[in-house]
């Protein structure tokens, strides 16, 4: 008999205190921090895999640099010892980590990713989780992003961003749940679900 599936990682993209910078314009969902944290402590209780990813950004200026302090995690998601942790320069949290082969490794086939932003990082790390194979359910309300402005000069409401971005991963790359869709499936499989560390019988 082939042992059980693991359960699905929470992949946490880029909590970082550098995105609660005004230069960043308006935001949506100031929640997306409350929602990540609920998510997390639940994966925690069940012992269920999960993986922080923090982006190194490379741009001058940007509050994201490893040398400043918004490079650090929120405290919302701090990661506590021995949680996997992931640092990136590229917006999908696949490229140029080890992300992929911990999952693999590990046996996970299924992530759920939360974090900012939306129609950025969030966005490219489930289209990539998608094409490499793995099943993807992204947060709506663990995710945010901020107003943008189109090459015609149009500027998009960082509602409008976010909404369309989901749309356009939903049913497509993945789907997109909101936090007590996913807590309410977590609360249902995590007595029958094995976790970290312990072997199938």
């Amino acid at each position: 008999m082939s042992p059980p599936a693991r359960p699905p990682a929470l992949v946490l993209v880029d909590v970082q205190r550098g995105f609660d910078e005004p230069a960043w314009g308006a935001r949506n969902n100031p929640e997306a921090e409350a929602r990540i944290a609920e998510l997390l402590a639940g994966w925690r209780a069940a012992g269920w895999p999960l993986a922080h990813v923090r982006h190194m950004s490379t741009t001058p200026g940007s509050p994201l640099r490893p040398e400043l302090p918004g490079n650090a995690w929120k405290p919302e998601a701090e990661p506590e010892a021995g949680e996997p942790r992931f640092e990136k320069t590229a917006h999908s949290a696949f490229v140029g980590t080890g992300l992929e082969d911990h999952l693999r490794r590990e046996g996970i086939g299924e992530v759920v990713v939360v974090g900012l932003t939306t129609d950025h990082c969030v966005s490219t790390t489930a289209r990539m989780a998608a094409d490499l194979g793995f099943a993807v359910t992204v947060v709506d309300d663990a995710t945010a992003t901020f107003d943008r402005t189109g090459p015609d000069g149009a500027r998009h409401s960082a509602d409008e961003m976010h909404r369309l971005a989901l749309a356009s991963l939903h049913e497509e790359f993945g789907r997109v749940a909101s936090t007590r869709e996913v807590l309410a499936r977590l609360g249902r499989s995590a007595e029958a679900a094995p976790v970290r560390g312990e072997a199938a019988e």
